[in-house]
């Protein structure tokens, strides 16, 4: 019996532009952990130009609090982004020991912010995602091609499951951060689908599938209306396509 074709994607940065609540959430658990008020004046209300210019070198949730509190510090080296970004690893391991903090303990206090965002006024959380243009409606017609579709997220599964819910998408699947890393998810996906692509706006992450012996043949699409570094698009490996919002909006067969 043939498997079921499907198609995985991304969320945030393919699905929903979630720059905003990341740094309203981010923000909120620095000032948090830091538990001095004197801080709220010196991260503003809105993201900062240094936020949005590192953002696409972050994997996990956990690091934009962390980045959050970098931007406290004069010395830091994300006063230059491109400074930070071309070191971003080192960077980020240098900070967590400035800090004292660990990732699990970030994780946590970001998820338990969102929890309480959520409980004090859910309408306005959801809000603070913003859908990219066309894509939801894509989405839904995928059944028209007999194509299931899943999620696979670095955000939580239950607060993906909200968004998800809220523009009225279900996924066949959905895997949140607490599953594991992506290429030994899509291993266990692809034992019972046939997988047609992995939709992601996040170069490294497709070359690390690409790379995985095991999975190096499953159709790699980088989404060009995503959080792309400078050059993602240009030289890509052959098995991973630039997939343009034109493209992405025909029928899958179709695709490059």
């Amino acid at each position: 019996m043939s498997k079921q074709p499907i198609l995985v994607f991304d969320f945030d940065g393919v699905i929903v532009d979630g720059l905003v609540e990341y740094w309203n959430s981010s923000r909120k658990a620095c000032l948090k952990l830091l538990g001095n008020k004197k801080y709220e004046e010196q991260l503003p209300l809105i993201a900062p130009d240094a936020f949005r210019k590192v953002r696409p070198w972050v994997k996990n949730g956990w690091e934009m609090v962390l980045l959050t509190a970098e931007l406290l510090r004069t010395d830091s080296p994300i006063k230059n982004p491109k400074q930070f970004s071309d070191e971003y690893q080192n960077n980020c391991h240098k900070a967590l020991k400035f800090w004292n903090w660990n990732p699990k303990q970030l994780q946590i206090e970001l998820d338990n912010v969102r929890k309480q965002a959520i409980h004090e006024n859910k309408e306005k959380w959801l809000a603070s995602h913003h859908p990219f243009s066309g894509v939801i409606n894509r989405i839904q017609k995928l059944k028209n091609e007999n194509i299931d579709w899943a999620i696979l997220t670095t955000k939580s599964t239950e607060f993906t499951a909200q968004l998800l819910s809220y523009y009225n998408l279900f996924p066949t699947l959905l895997y949140g951060y607490e599953r594991g890393n992506k290429p030994e998810i899509l291993l266990q996906i692809s034992n019972d689908y046939l997988i047609q692509g992995f939709i992601e706006d996040r170069r490294a992450t497709l070359e690390t599938v690409l790379n995985t012996p095991s999975i190096s043949w499953i159709p790699c699409y980088l989404a060009n209306w995503g959080y792309l570094k400078d050059n993602d698009d240009q030289g890509l490996p052959i098995g991973i396509q630039l997939l343009k919002q034109e493209n992405f909006m025909c029928p899958v067969a179709d695709w490059p």
